[in-house]
């Protein structure tokens, strides 16, 4: 029996992590080797990335998955990362400075500066993403201009240590599309639209498809897998047919559906959805959701405070807790990065005339049916704008490991909800390798894999007029 050994490099906000893939006999093993901490630093009035401390994490990461394959061949790597971020490198391959952190407030009113200059319809036709403050095209036009001076090319996050790693300056192509630089139709370089944000040409460097192969580590293959950790998560996705959406569920909910084209209509526009590039030429129509983030920042203050909460506990009493109390919009600007999200909650549920929770489960419970009944909001504009129904939720990501936020959804949503794969990410970041090495033939053959090799939980969805009174609630804060 033949196996190719694959080691995926999967960085997140939070942490990031070295995955050992092993693919014999049509099905997929996957075995975390090393985990390591992204923790966020404070310079100078900035958040900025520890990218010195990340790459001694992916190093050390990769010696960790080589050991535990034994004496066997290692077959390639590849990273992948989340999106918007980048890091500028000066003459010699090195970083100017550390990269800042997509939470910090130094893009706060800069989109709306960009959008009033150029236009949204302008940027939406080139671009066909999201209008989010987060987003490179703004984030860059923020920047200091002496920092984009010392610059000779720009990487977003996982390039760039692939770059470290042994690879070329190249850029990968699903993971450079979140930045609302790029044309989803041609996919190259909108270079009309980094003129008039003054950002030189000459920083954006060449594109490739996601299966490239950029160099080699220690005489390893190193590809360009599918960079953006979405783009990854979605091609590790098990779906058959074309009626099923996507729910990537982690720090952020992604939740879309998988197209041949991209769709720049002024529905899609109005509907602030997002063309994100997929492999194999494919994109991903999208829109970003906050997900667990408002949970993760209470936990983490609860902790500060003496009540360190493991997440079944938090699952545990927020299932005791009563049902639809009150109804949040997760993705209301006030929860991008409160000083203290409990009381960012509390104040919400308060000004928009709701019962402020009483206590943790409460508060645990409303965010979690906020965010389920934010996927039901989504899924209706993704119909309205492509035109067919949607009946199944393949859920993916981290998020599946919660039960009731799955229940939920389907609650919600009043859809079939498939929970799994846990590993999408990681196992998309692979099957890709695998593909542009030629040891996988095509996308299709990479989902028959993840379906074969996958523990698939199935939600029915019981809806109910208590769920439709929450949505009309939902549906009039979302409109004032």
């Amino acid at each position: 029996m033949t196996v190719h050994n694959f080691i995926a490099i999967d960085l997140g906000a939070g942490s990031g992590r070295a995955v050992l893939g092993q693919l014999a006999d049509g099905r997929l093993s996957l075995s975390e080797s090393c985990r390591f901490e992204n923790v966020p630093v404070a310079m100078g009035g900035s958040l900025r990335w520890d990218i010195d401390a990340l790459e001694r994490g992916i190093r050390e990461g990769i010696e960790r998955a080589r050991a535990a394959a034994a004496d066997e061949d290692i077959h390639g790597i590849g990273v992948d990362s989340w999106g918007v971020d980048y890091v500028l490198l000066g003459p010699e391959g090195n970083a100017v400075s550390r990269p800042f952190h997509y939470r910090d407030h130094r893009t706060d009113g800069v989109m709306e500066r960009v959008c009033e200059e150029l236009g949204r319809l302008e940027i939406f036709r080139a671009t066909g993403i999201q209008f989010m403050p987060i987003n490179t095209i703004y984030q860059l036009a923020a920047e200091d201009p002496d920092a984009l001076e010392r610059a000779e090319r720009l990487l977003m996050i996982a390039d760039y240590f692939a770059l470290r790693l042994g690879g070329r300056v190249v850029q990968e192509i699903t993971l450079a599309s979140t930045s609302q630089l790029m044309e989803p139709h041609s996919r190259r370089w909108a270079l009309d639209l980094a003129d008039k944000i003054g950002l030189p040409a000459t920083l954006l460097p060449e594109l490739v498809e996601a299966g490239t192969r950029i160099g080699d580590f220690d005489g390893i293959p190193l590809v360009a897998t599918a960079a953006h950790d979405t783009a990854a998560a979605v091609a590790g996705c098990p779906g058959t047919g074309g009626d099923w959406a996507f729910l990537s569920s982690g720090t952020w909910s992604l939740l879309g559906v998988e197209l041949d084209e991209p769709v720049l209509t002024e529905a899609a526009l109005n509907a602030n959805l997002s063309n994100e590039l997929g492999i194999c030429g494919t994109t991903r129509l999208l829109k970003n959701i906050c997900g667990l983030w408002p949970v993760q920042e209470c936990r983490r203050e609860w902790a500060a405070a003496g009540q360190d909460y493991s997440w079944d506990e938090l699952s545990a009493l927020a299932e005791k807790a009563r049902p639809l109390r009150a109804v949040v919009d997760p993705d209301d600007r006030r929860f991008l990065a409160p000083e203290s999200m409990a009381t960012a909650i509390g104040d919400f549920c308060r000004e928009t005339g709701q019962a402020k929770p009483a206590d943790v489960g409460q508060t645990v419970r409303v965010i979690l049916e906020g965010l389920a009944l934010k996927c039901r909001w989504v899924l209706g504009l993704l119909e309205e704008v492509t035109g067919k129904p949607l009946t199944t939720i393949h859920m993916v990501g981290g998020g599946v490991q919660n039960r009731l936020l799955c229940q939920l959804t389907a609650d919600a949503t009043g859809r079939c909800v498939i929970a799994g794969p846990v590993e999408a990410t990681a196992s998309g970041n692979v099957l890709t390798q695998a593909m542009g090495l030629g040891v996988v033939g095509s996308m299709e053959e990479m989902r028959e894999i993840i379906r074969r090799s996958s523990e698939l939980i199935t939600y029915e969805p019981h809806p109910s007029a208590a769920w439709d009174d929450a949505y009309a609630r939902l549906e009039q804060i979302i409109q004032e």
